[in-house]
């Protein structure tokens, strides 16, 4: 059973840091591109960022310059730091896999990142 495990939300100030990280079990992690996505109250789950199986990432243009997408194939982890954060970062934070060849895809259970002073 494929299992995609969040950690590393919580409660941070305005301009403050947090780092996520992703455990992914029961896949041959080599073959899936990993992304973090968000979802704030209200609103439509969004993608946040993207690293393919080789390394190539994107980032969407609201995060750009504060947040960083990173994976370790040795440790099945993806990890996102954050910085810098906003108000308007607060959402559930969501970690998906999905395999390069069939697209068929996973998602974790997500994280809940509140920033409010």
């Amino acid at each position: 059973q494929v299992q995609l495990v969040e950690s590393g939300g919580g409660l941070v100030q305005p301009g403050g840091s947090l780092r996520l990280s992703c455990k992914a079990s029961n896949i041959i992690f080599s073959m899936y591109a990993m992304s973090w996505y968000r979802q704030a109250p209200g609103k439509q789950r969004e993608m946040v960022a993207w690293i393919s199986s080789l390394g190539f990432w994107k980032h969407v243009d609201s995060v750009k310059g504060r947040f960083t997408i990173s994976r370790d194939n040795a440790n099945n982890t993806v990890d996102l730091q954050m910085n810098s954060l906003k108000p308007e970062d607060t959402a559930v934070y969501y970690c998906n896999a999905r395999n390069e060849l069939t697209n068929y895809n996973f998602w974790g259970q997500g994280t809940q990142v509140t920033v409010s002073s």
